[in-house]
């Protein structure tokens, strides 16, 4: 019997496939870059059908790599960046538009003039999300009115909307399965997140005909099978879907409600499990659906924070003070402490929980003693408070206190961050022992949607960590550390007047 699980992990630059075996070891992988299209200043776009010819070679890749017979391979399961619209012609499957990725700013006038129209509590409301060009709900309303006769297909039942998982799907099938699952869906801010069905009301006010949109099912089910591919034979089912930060909570196994994962990537991507009901952020984060397996929907709480990577990839590329990202444990080490250099990394303004986008990134603290160990030492640790104030507010909507954070993404092999941030959090830092953590998750799902295990508890032992870091800091050093965090953050956008020329 067949016990191979094929992952597509379709990203914003990227489509990675990755096959796992039983034991969750990586047999087989691949990976094919797509252009990035930026027609516009604040536009970015993506040609759907290069994402699916770039899936193909991925696939192809992996299956070569691994030297792995299409025979064996049980399922399929797809994560996928979340939020970029696609909308293509029923009849011949093609695009009737390049897709919006999720950095398009170009709704922006939608949004305020939906806020203006006073929209914006029922959407958070409804939705548990903001009012932002990010969601998909106003990238789809932007094509049918520009794209000339769109709206009128679309009313007849000709065109098809879906996130990229659904573009995936539909192309897996040979245009037989038209559905997503509920971690994506609820990015559209058109479903509702407690009836977890698109909304009649959402739908008028964003004029989204009901007849484009696919059919929302749960996280681990097969939603139909392979049919008409070059490299695998018909009949393999797609068996697990979720968002990207979705798939990636799962993949660390953070399955008990208060458990947390965070990603280190360009940005940080912070969520927590917070059970089967909805908790309506008061504190500046997005509630959102996490998985659904079953008739069980998990929900969780979303936080971001703009920069992370980020930040070492500015020390690196703007200031010169290291040559090679890897380069800046190994400075920061070289000194003890970052010698009163606080850093607080709003370089594209302050994300979650503060929404400050006129804030900027400022270095305090400097004196002649200063050195650029002590600018990368700050830099790390002004990582890890970002994420301090995420979870802060995590706590504040939920009265949840973390007790151990699961780590993943590139940044997360840094030891010194690691260390820091349990440090700053007072809780334990769990690093896995697999990196590659939101191809598991989608792995994890579509193995569970075809009965390679049976139930969450089967996972749980399968999971492996690689290492722990636990809080050694002095309480007092702690709190001092938090509160000239706190004074320098707060007044990171009292510096945007400032940035004007002179």
């Amino acid at each position: 019997m067949p016990e191979l699980i094929c992952v597509i992990d379709a990203g914003t630059t990227s489509t990675r496939t990755l096959i796992f075996d039983k034991k969750l070891n990586i047999k087989g992988k691949g990976s094919q870059e797509f252009r990035q299209i930026y027609p516009r200043p604040g536009w970015v776009e993506h040609n759907p059908a290069e994402i699916w010819r770039a899936t193909l070679k991925a696939i192809s890749s992996a299956l070569q790599s691994g030297r792995i017979k299409p025979k064996d391979i049980a399922a399929i399961g797809i994560t996928n960046q979340r939020e970029t619209t696609v909308l293509w012609d029923r009849k011949n499957s093609r695009p009737v538009a390049n897709a919006i990725v999720w950095q398009c700013r170009r709704t922006a006038g939608i949004c305020q003039d939906l806020k203006r129209k006073g929209y914006e509590k029922l959407f958070k409301k409804k939705t548990g999300l903001v009012l932002d060009p990010y969601f998909s709900g106003t990238k789809i309303q932007w094509l049918l009115n520009t794209v000339p006769g769109l709206r009128a297909r679309a009313n007849k039942g000709n065109i098809a909307f879906g996130t990229v998982d659904t573009w995936l799907l539909w192309n897996l099938t040979n245009g037989k399965a038209h559905a997503t699952d509920v971690s994506n869906a609820s990015r559209t801010l058109v479903m509702n997140l407690t009836t977890l069905d698109w909304d009649k009301q959402l739908m008028k006010i964003l004029t989204v005909p009901r007849q484009i949109l696919p059919e929302i099912r749960s996280s681990s089910e097969i939603y139909g099978r392979t049919r008409g591919l070059p490299m695998l034979p018909d009949g393999i089912p797609i068996a697990g879907i979720a968002g990207d930060q979705q798939s990636a909570l799962f993949g660390q196994m953070c399955f008990d409600k208060g458990s947390a994962k965070c990603t280190f990537g360009t940005g940080s991507f912070l969520l927590m499990n917070i059970g089967e009901k909805p908790i309506f952020s008061r504190h500046g984060l997005i509630t959102t659906v996490a998985w659904k397996i079953g008739k069980k929907t998990t929900y969780a709480l979303e936080g971001s924070a703009f920069i992370a990577g980020a930040a070492v990839q500015w020390l690196r590329d703007s200031l010169g003070i290291i040559s090679a990202s890897s380069e800046v444990e190994g400075l920061a080490k070289s000194v003890k402490d970052s010698g009163g250099v606080v850093f607080v990394p709003a370089l594209a303004g302050l994300g979650a929980p503060h929404w400050r986008p006129e804030a900027r990134g400022i270095i305090t603290g400097i004196t002649r003693a200063t050195t650029k160990a002590h600018i990368a030492r700050a830099a790390l640790e002004g990582i890890a408070f970002q994420n301090y104030d995420l979870l802060q507010a995590m706590k504040d909507d939920t009265g949840l206190s973390i007790k151990a954070l699961r780590v993943d993404g590139g940044a997360c092999a840094n030891n010194l961050l690691m260390q820091f941030q349990s440090d700053i959090l007072n809780a334990r830092i769990q690093r896995p022992h697999i990196l590659e953590i939101t191809a598991l998750g989608a792995a994890l799902l579509s193995g569970l949607g075809v009965g390679i295990w049976k139930n969450l508890d089967q996972l749980r032992k399968v999971g492996r960590i690689e290492r722990t870091f636990c809080p050694s800091m002095p309480p007092s050093r702690r709190k001092a550390a938090l509160h000239l965090w706190s004074i320098n953050r707060d007044s990171a956008h009292l510096f945007s007047s400032m940035n004007m020329p002179i």
